[in-house]
C-alpha cells in the first residue's frame, strides 16, 4: 500500500505542475495577441484519498479540481523551487539562462557540475569554499589535515625538488602523476595564488582552464612601481614619493631632496613582500646595510609617516567593482615575525579606523578597480592602505592582483551579512555564465557597520635564532583557551575550517610546520583564526593574542640537528607575499 500511495501523490503533483505550466504558456500567447484574455490558472487538486486495493495495484490520479478565479499575481514557488522566472516588468515567463541576483547565483554554485581545483602550497586562502561550491577541491603540497579533510588531496612526495618560489610548487604539483591522474579525467577550472607561464602550460596539459587573468598581466600589475603609476592615474594617492634609481646614498639623497621628502625615508623595490623589500633609511649606514638589494633596482622613495596599515579586497566584475570590508593589519610584531614591518595578520571589525578613512578606502578601491579594468584585469584583488595618523589622509600602499592571506577574513565575514563570500563573484566571472547583480546595492549594504562581525587571524613565523628538527607539532582544528592545560590552550576537536569557532575562547589553527620538518628563523609554523580582535586601538597585541601565540609555540617539540648534518634548504614560505 505504501508504494501505491507514493506513486499516486507523485502523479498528482506532476499533473498539477503540468497544468500550471500549460496555463503559463497560454497566458504568454494571449498577451502576445492583443484583445485575447488569458484563461485563469488551474488550482492544484487536493491530495488524493487513500487508495484502496492490494499493494502494487495501479491507481489513476484524480482529475484536477475545477479552476478558480485567477489570482492577481502568481503565488511564489516554495523555497528552493524554480518553476519559471517571470520578468517583473512584463509579467512574462523568462528562461534565458541569466542568473539574476544573489539567490540565483547561490543556487548555481550549489548545483555546479564543473570541477574547481585550488592548487597551492596550502588550502588556507580558500578554506571553506567547498561549503558553497559543489565540486570544489584542493590540491596542496603541505598536508595540514593528516588526510582528514575530504576535499584536500596531497600527492606522495618521493623526492621533490628544491623550490625557490610558490610558482615552482604549483608547477611541481601540476606535473605530479598522481595529480594529473586525479584532475585530467574531470577537467575543470584551476585556481592559484602565484603562477607563471609554465603553470599556465601545465594546467592546460592537465585539462584545466585557469580562472584568473594571465600571469603576464598579473606580474606587471604586481610591481609597486606600476601600482603607484596606476594609482596616480586613478586619483588614488600614494605617500609623497619619487621614482628612480640610485647607485649610492648620495644619488638616493638627490632623489629625495628633489621631491622634498625629508631626512627619514622609506624605500621599496618593485616586487616582494613588504616586510622583506621595504627599507627604512635614516642615514648612509642604513644604505650601506641594504645597498646590495637596492642598487640596480627601480626604487620607490617615500617620505616616512606615522600610519596605521589596513587592507581591503575587491572583485572587478563585468558589472562594476565589488568592495569587501576594511580590516586593520598586524605588522612587525616580534612575537609573530622576525621581519620588521612584515605583515603577520589582520583584524576585521565594524569600526576599523575612522569613518573618514573607511569611506576613503572604499571609494579608492572602486576607483582603482575601474582603472585596473582598463588594463584588462578582472577578478579578485587586494589593496593595502596607510592611514596617516598626523594628516588624516589615506594613502595607497600596494596592490596584490590575486587572492591573499587577508581573503580568509573577507570571506568569513560574508557569512555574517548573509550574502555569499566575495570570492564567489570572482569565480562567477570565469564560469561561462551570464549574470546580473546590483553592484551599488551590494556595496552599500556591505559598507554598513552592522553588516560585519569581528574576526581576526595571525600568521605565526618562527622567531627563534636556531634551526632544529620538529618532533611534535600541534594539530589542525579547533583549540580552546584553558589555563589548566599545557601552554594555556587545549585541542578540542578536528575541523576543516574556522566556521565552527564558537566564541572568543576558541580558535581554528592550521598547521604548516609538522613533525619531521625543521624550525628556523622565519619558518612558517601555522596560522590561527578566531572571533574578536587580536590588537587594541593603540596597535598593541591583546593579552588574549599573546596567550594564543605563546600557547601554540609551546605545543612544538624540537631537538637539535644531528651532528655534522648541514642545515636544511629552506623551502619558500607559503605565507610570503601575504599568500599563505
Amino acid at each position: 500500500m505504501r508504494g501505491g500511495r507514493v506513486k499516486v501523490r507523485l502523479l498528482a503533483v506532476l499533473a498539477a505542475l503540468a497544468a500550471v505550466g500549460a496555463w503559463l504558456r497560454r497566458r504568454t500567447r494571449a498577451e502576445a495577441a492583443p484583445g485575447v484574455a488569458p484563461s485563469p490558472p488551474p488550482e492544484p487538486s487536493a491530495p488524493p484519498a487513500e487508495p484502496e486495493g492490494e499493494p502494487g495495484e495501479p491507481v489513476l490520479p484524480t482529475a484536477p479540481a475545477a479552476p478558480q478565479e485567477p489570482p492577481a499575481e502568481l503565488p511564489e514557488a516554495p523555497e528552493g523551487w524554480t518553476v519559471v522566472e517571470v520578468d517583473p516588468r512584463t509579467g512574462r515567463p523568462r528562461d534565458d539562462g541569466v542568473l539574476r541576483g544573489v539567490s540565483a547565483i547561490r543556487r548555481f554554485f550549489r548545483t555546479n557540475d564543473t570541477p574547481v581545483w585550488f592548487v597551492s602550497a596550502t588550502a588556507f586562502n580558500l578554506l571553506g569554499m567547498d561549503r558553497w561550491v559543489r565540486g570544489f577541491g584542493f590540491v596542496n603540497y603541505y598536508d595540514s589535515f593528516d588526510g582528514h579533510h575530504p576535499r584536500v588531496f596531497v600527492p606522495k612526495h618521493l623526492a621533490p625538488p628544491e623550490f625557490s618560489s610558490i610558482e615552482e610548487i604549483c608547477n611541481y604539483l601540476l606535473g605530479h602523476k598522481e595529480v594529473v591522474d586525479r584532475v585530467k579525467p574531470r577537467g575543470g577550472k584551476a585556481l592559484f595564488l602565484m603562477f607563471d607561464e609554465e603553470t599556465e602550460r601545465r594546467a592546460a596539459d592537465a585539462g584545466l582552464e585557469v580562472a584568473f587573468p594571465s600571469a603576464a598581466l598579473r606580474h606587471r600589475l604586481d610591481s609597486k612601481i606600476e601600482t603607484t603609476r596606476l594609482g596616480d592615474e586613478a586619483g588614488v594617492p600614494s605617500v609623497p614619493n619619487t621614482l628612480g634609481r640610485a647607485s649610492s646614498y648620495a644619488e638616493l639623497r638627490a632623489l629625495a631632496d628633489g621631491a622634498g621628502l625629508g631626512e627619514e625615508l622609506v624605500v621599496q623595490t618593485p616586487y616582494g613582500d613588504s616586510g622583506q623589500t621595504t627599507f627604512f633609511l635614516s642615514g648612509e649606514s642604513d644604505w650601506a646595510e641594504h645597498a646590495e638589494q637596492l642598487v640596480d633596482e627601480e626604487l620607490k622613495v617615500m617620505r616616512r609617516i606615522t600610519c596605521r596599515e589596513a587592507a581591503i579586497e575587491g572583485v572587478i566584475t563585468r558589472h562594476g567593482t565589488l568592495v569587501g570590508p576594511l580590516m586593520t593589519e598586524l605588522t612587525g610584531f616580534p612575537e609573530l615575525t622576525p621581519y620588521g614591518g612584515g605583515w603577520c595578520g589582520n583584524d576585521v571589525f565594524p569600526t576599523a579606523l575612522s569613518e573618514r578613512h573607511r569611506a576613503l578606502a572604499r571609494r579608492y578601491t572602486t576607483q582603482m578597480g575601474e582603472r585596473l579594468r582598463r588594463e584588462g584585469y578582472r577578478g579578485y584583488f587586494e589593496l593595502d592602505f596607510l592611514a596617516d595618523v598626523d594628516s588624516g589622509e589615506m594613502w595607497l600602499g600596494e596592490l596584490n592582483p590575486r587572492v591573499t592571506g587577508a581573503s580568509s577574513m573577507t570571506n568569513v565575514t560574508a557569512v555574517a551579512y548573509g550574502d555569499m563570500p566575495l570570492f564567489l563573484f570572482h569565480l562567477l566571472e570565469f564560469m561561462g555564465v551570464e549574470y546580473e547583480i546590483d553592484v551599488d546595492a551590494l556595496n552599500e549594504g556591505w559598507a554598513q557597520p552592522g553588516a560585519l562581525d569581528e574576526w581576526s587571524q595571525f600568521i605565526l613565523k618562527d622567531t627563534a635564532h636556531k634551526t632544529e628538527v620538529i618532533t611534535a607539532a600541534p594539530r589542525s582544528g579547533i583549540w580552546r583557551l584553558d589555563p589548566r592545560s599545557h601552554g594555556g590552550i587545549r585541542f578540542v576537536r578536528r575541523a576543516t575550517d574556522w566556521h565552527t569557532v564558537a566564541d572568543e575562547d576558541e580558535a581554528f589553527y592550521l598547521r604548516i610546520a609538522q613533525q619531521g620538518g625543521y624550525r628556523y628563523p622565519g619558518a612558517d609554523l601555522g596560522i590561527l583564526v578566531t572571533r574578536g580582535r587580536l590588537q587594541t586601538d593603540e596597535h598593541e597585541l591583546t593579552d588574549r593574542a599573546r596567550t594564543w601565540i605563546a600557547g601554540i609555540k609551546r605545543q612544538f617539540e624540537t631537538v637539535p640537528l644531528p651532528p655534522h648534518e648541514p642545515e636544511p634548504v629552506r623551502e619558500p614560505d607559503p605565507f610570503s607575499f601575504k599568500l599563505l
